[in-house]
């Protein structure tokens, strides 16, 4: 018996060496092709200055838009929520309960985005891939626009349902899969608001028109939008007047809200189907009450602080304008997203590079985040940096 359990033990770690040797084998081709990723340690992240190493970068990578994640009253609020309610959320919001933060901030949201109920999710990839995968099942369709979140294709894909791909914005071609996809039970058409690598905005009131005329729901992610675009900052479908219009809107607490998590909002019908069958929702430890607590301080800074997305959206059309009197591709951008297109690799990498022995964070991204000789910086700008800062970037390049 002993000899039998030895031989099992000897055979595990075999084969556990194999895959080992197999995974590193994928990570020295990952390294040979430029396309190996490693973390870098911050130590030091006060708005638009990071340090790394003991040194100071002027940091172009971070979605905290607005500044918003180190603003007094988004930190008083999180402090007051610590001790009132403690650092985590414990467990199930259906297992032992919501915490009265997370309806307050559901029913900020759901003001905000002018919508009549919402749902508060950890993060924004979980509330994706839970939602659609929720929504659609097999017999139902989903029609992607190719350039959407990795989220979103996730949830696709764990629905079931028959996926359509219409090429980046192409209304037409949108229309074309409409009229073929009669037969399905549920035609659900998903798109980014604002893209996340590009930066360009979906069309979004073709997209309203084509559903309403062809019988489809809409799914609307405004993770890079909400708290940027808009009248009151609410995002990209309160800049469109397609709020009312659109079924499912989903958006991220992380970015120009500077907290954590992500919300869905829409009908009460829909938020109420959603808390009963979204796996991702049902079987996950509840947001944070201190990210609840950052997140509703914050909505209220966007709302009585127009002035932060107005001065975002002024630097950065400004920035785009300077790129392209330079020749550089800025791949349509319209936001504080704005790429700059290098083609491959090897020249995304020596750009990001000379950047950060300047003393610039801005990472070259590549494959599998961007398509083959499509590589490029991403410059991701906020209400912190100043025209000096935009000067230093150009006169590196």
């Amino acid at each position: 018996m002993p000899a039998r359990r030895s031989l099992g033990v000897g055979g595990n770690a075999f084969g556990l060496l194999r895959i080992m040797q197999e995974l590193q084998k994928e990570l020295d081709h990952a390294r040979d092709a430029g396309l190996y990723r490693e973390m870098k340690v911050i130590s030091f992240a006060p708005e638009k200055d990071i340090v790394i190493g003991g040194k100071k970068y002027l940091n172009f990578s971070s979605n905290n838009y607005l500044g918003l994640s180190t603003h007094p009253d988004v930190k008083k609020a999180v402090k007051a929520a610590v001790d009132k309610y403690g650092a985590g959320g414990t467990s199930s919001r259906l297992v032992a309960g919501g915490l009265e933060i997370h309806e307050e901030l559901e029913t900020k949201i759901a003001a905000f985005k002018h919508c009549e109920a919402a749902l508060v999710f950890p993060s924004g990839f979980q509330a994706n891939a839970g939602i659609i995968s929720a929504l659609v099942k097999e017999g139902d369709c989903l029609i992607m626009d190719r350039l959407n979140h990795a989220s979103l294709w996730d949830g696709a894909k764990l629905s079931g349902a028959r996926i359509f791909v219409y090429p980046h914005k192409d209304t037409a071609a949108l229309e074309s899969i409409l009229k073929r996809a009669k037969q399905y039970r549920r035609k659900l058409i998903v798109t980014d608001t604002v893209f996340s690598m590009d930066g360009d905005f979906a069309p979004l009131k073709d997209i309203v028109s084509l559903a309403k005329k062809y019988g489809a729901w809409t799914f609307f992610d405004e993770a890079h939008a909400t708290g940027v675009f808009g009248q009151n900052g609410s995002g990209l479908c309160e800049h469109f007047g397609v709020e009312k219009d659109a079924d499912v809107i989903m958006g991220t607490l992380s970015k120009a809200l500077g907290s954590q998590g992500a919300f869905v909002c829409g009908k009460k019908t829909l938020i109420d189907y959603l808390v009963n069958f979204c796996r991702s929702f049902i079987y996950t430890t509840s947001l944070s009450p201190i990210s609840c607590a950052a997140a509703l301080a914050a909505i209220k800074v966007v709302e009585s602080e127009p002035e932060r997305r107005e001065g975002l959206l002024e630097l950065s059309r400004g920035f785009r304008e300077k790129l392209a009197k330079k020749g550089f591709d800025t791949a349509g951008s319209q936001s504080q997203i704005i790429p700059m297109i290098t083609g491959s690799v090897e020249r995304a990498k020596k750009l990001s590079d000379k950047f950060f022995s300047e003393g610039i964070f801005a990472p070259a991204i590549r494959p599998p985040t961007v398509p083959e000789n499509e590589c490029r910086i991403r410059f991701s700008l906020t209400s912190e940096h100043t025209e000096q800062d935009i000067d230093r970037v150009l006169e590196v390049l």
